[in-house]
């Protein structure tokens, strides 16, 4: 099920189209501000957000910016009473992907965000980017400018995972049964292995790093 966060500080039109959306089957998580998406988010992996422009505390644009600076690639839809060309072109300058006008309709919101999850999942079966790393799933390859880096599959499998989910947290056995299989009699310390290599590859990245968390497993962390 995907996961969205809607960013509204209406508290009606907040409830309206989580209503619609659970009732598509989405899993929706809500915030009346930029600060609350956040908090959200680094707790949460959120496939895409649906945000107001105009909201106290942190609007619109200051989220987005935030989220892309971070590394955050998830389609972001804007939903705004906002109409005006420079109003979207500094949305889509920040890095809105789609952009709808109050009052909205809300079978389009549903069919745009149907879209925009289809056109983010295509890019991700094939390629994460992470501000100037580039994972790609097709070569088993992790570059940064001139570096290139070729993995063995399981190593690039693992730590694809871990940084397609940043901040979720994977417990050994579940990175066991995705990556080597529900039938694999691999030991978990084969995880450990495969962590303390790429580690030794990777330690003196900035862009991300890959945490322990002691007594249950890992999660990706893609630093600001």
């Amino acid at each position: 099920m995907f996961k969205i966060l809607l960013v509204e500080d209406n508290k009606n039109i907040r409830k309206l189209m989580t209503t619609y959306l659970r009732k598509n089957s989405y899993d929706v998580y809500e915030a009346e501000n930029g600060e609350e998406a956040l908090d959200v988010m680094d707790k949460n992996h959120i496939d895409l957000m649906i945000s107001d422009i105009m909201m106290p505390k942190m609007d619109g644009y200051e989220l987005t910016k935030e989220i892309r600076d971070a590394g955050f690639d998830m389609p972001i839809l804007f939903v705004t009473a906002k109409d005006s060309i420079d109003d979207k072109r500094t949305g889509f300058m920040l890095g809105v992907d789609d952009y709808m006008v109050k009052p909205i309709d809300m079978d389009e919101m549903i069919l745009r965000v149907g879209v925009l999850l289809r056109r983010a999942n295509i890019i991700n079966q094939t390629q994460l980017k992470i501000k100037d790393v580039v994972l790609s799933y097709d070569e088993y390859t992790l570059t940064k400018g001139e570096e290139v880096f070729q993995l063995p599959q399981k190593e690039f499998q693992l730590i694809y995972k871990l940084l397609s989910y940043p901040n979720k947290i994977f417990t050994r056995q579940e990175l066991i049964d995705e990556i080597w299989g529900l039938e694999s009699d691999s030991e978990q310390r084969t995880v450990d292995v495969h962590i303390k290599r790429l580690r030794e590859k990777f330690d003196k990245f900035e862009e991300f790093e890959i945490v322990t968390i002691r007594g249950v497993g890992y999660k990706g962390i893609i630093n600001k």
